[in-house]
């Protein structure tokens, strides 16, 4: 089952690639680095955005069967995978060779998010997400989804850039993927002889909607203010990194007696994670050369 989610988030994580290329360029072509409420509905009527979209459903829905037959720490850190294929796919759209300060912080991020989310692996085990624990999470996603709307509106108003829409983002990622791994589980071990709609995560359901719709308008403010593959590169370290440690801190995933350097090890891969992202935002192609077509 184990190798069966692995094949899954892999594919999922290209479908996920391809469908950021698509949306990113439908909206950068559209309405350049603004994006409004209205203009966003308008996509809606934009071929490319939308066969962005279906690729992106796509990758969700195989992201959602992998995270049903593994834990949320194997599935999540395979993500990385688009990164590297969002950026070429860019690149090569876009006719933008990649330099190499590029390469080296796409692979600083990588390395940094794997060693994190490997680590976490190793230092927790699987449990099962009580009613507590999933009433916790939904609180405290509520909480982060106020402070990121209010941050937003601010942030609108001083013309920022996408490193703010691409942590929102990620954060909200982080705990709808935690939320998809318990709705699954829940549905795999439904009982028939209990009433079906005592067993439906009702609450679970309905955040995952809401922040999903949340989520995608920091996305498309994402695109419209960064690369897609920053875009990425973002997601990749920030939402796995919200799920574990979610996971290790309310779900109590961590085990008894864990060695000193492990946990010292995974602060030292997120820090590492942080770095790369902060280097991709700075020598990503379209930010070192945007008049020119090639980098060398």
């Amino acid at each position: 089952m184990v190798w069966l989610a692995v094949t899954a988030a892999l594919v999922s994580a290209a479908f996920l690639a391809l469908g950021t290329q698509r949306q990113a360029a439908a909206v950068r072509n559209a309405h350049g680095r603004e994006v409004s409420g209205r203009q966003i509905l308008e996509m809606l009527k934009n071929r490319t955005w939308l066969i962005g979209l279906f690729l992106m459903i796509t990758g969700v829905v195989l992201n959602v069967v992998a995270l049903s037959l593994a834990p949320l720490t194997v599935v999540q850190p395979l993500g990385a995978v688009a990164l590297v294929l969002t950026t070429i796919i860019n690149s090569w759209d876009r006719k933008i060779r990649i330099n190499g300060a590029t390469w080296r912080a796409i692979t600083v991020c990588t390395i940094g998010a794997i060693g994190f989310v490997l680590l976490a692996i190793k230092a927790t085990h699987e449990t099962f997400v009580t009613g507590n624990q999933r009433v916790l999470i939904i609180i405290l996603l509520g909480i982060s989804s106020l402070i990121l709307a209010i941050l937003a509106l601010v942030h609108r108003r001083h013309k920022g850039g996408a490193i703010f829409y691409i942590v929102g983002a990620g954060i909200l990622f982080g705990f709808t993927a935690v939320l998809v791994r318990t709705i699954a589980v829940t549905f795999l071990h439904w009982d028939p002889e209990m009433t079906w709609w005592k067993q439906v995560p009702w609450g679970a359901m309905i955040a995952i909607v809401i922040v999903g719709i949340m989520g995608q308008y920091f996305n498309q403010h994402a695109y419209a203010s960064g690369p897609p593959e920053l875009v990425v590169a973002g997601l990749t370290v920030i939402d796995p990194m919200v799920g574990v440690l979610i996971g290790v801190i309310i779900l109590g995933e961590l085990m008894p007696g864990l060695p000193w350097y492990i946990a010292l090890g995974m602060i030292a891969a997120g820090v590492i994670a942080i770095i790369g992202v902060l280097q991709l935002s700075r020598h990503h192609p379209d930010s070192v050369a945007p008049e020119r077509t090639e980098v060398r």
